[in-house]
């Protein structure tokens, strides 16, 4: 069963009403596309900008709860824990060893919102296009090698447009090694 977006669609229906393997494949393809439409429209306006808020020095807790002229004290008193406790966090964000859960909970006490989000270099098309490149360029490098052993050796020109070739198909087929350096 896949599930995208809260519909599951049943792929095994598909096999017993007569469907290959293809159209399976074409399924998955198709929620693959629809799940990078949504990861590239919800970065859509960070990667014209290619700006991302950077944590200011100390960190979002303290410098958040300074801004708002409140105490460590006032704020364990909200989260109903120990000002060491709020310390510790203040600490831990700034190792990058805090939990989400621990930093909504103190931006809803701080009366802020808690943002995060994995933000790809690129568009999401970018990342897949690089890899798909990166595995070609291998594949293609390994190949030549073996041809020249022959007395085979592609052109430069050949290279390139097998390189270009195999990208496209890498990028349609989606091999179960595509991630797979």
């Amino acid at each position: 069963m896949l599930t995208f977006l809260g519909l599951s669609i049943h792929l095994c229906i598909l096999s017993e009403f007569g469907y290959a393997k293809d159209s399976i494949m074409v399924v998955k393809s198709v929620a693959s596309k629809l799940y990078r439409d949504i990861v590239n429209n919800a970065l859509a306006g960070w990667l014209e900008r290619d700006k991302f808020i950077s944590p200011p020095p100390g960190g979002w807790i303290f410098c958040i709860r300074k801004s708002l002229n409140m105490s460590g004290a006032q704020l364990a008193r909200k989260l109903g824990v120990t000002r060491a406790r709020v310390a510790k966090a203040e600490r831990s964000e700034l190792d990058g060893a805090i939990t989400i859960n621990s930093m909504r909970n103190i931006a809803e006490a701080l009366g802020c919102k808690f943002v995060y989000a994995i933000v790809p270099v690129g568009d999401i098309d970018t990342v897949l296009l690089k890899q798909a490149r990166k595995k070609a360029e291998a594949i293609i490098k390994t190949t030549n090698q073996h041809m020249a052993l022959e007395g085979q050796e592609l052109s430069g020109q050949k290279i390139s447009y097998e390189i270009a070739r195999l990208t496209e198909q890498l990028l349609r087929d989606m091999p179960h090694d595509f991630w797979e350096n």
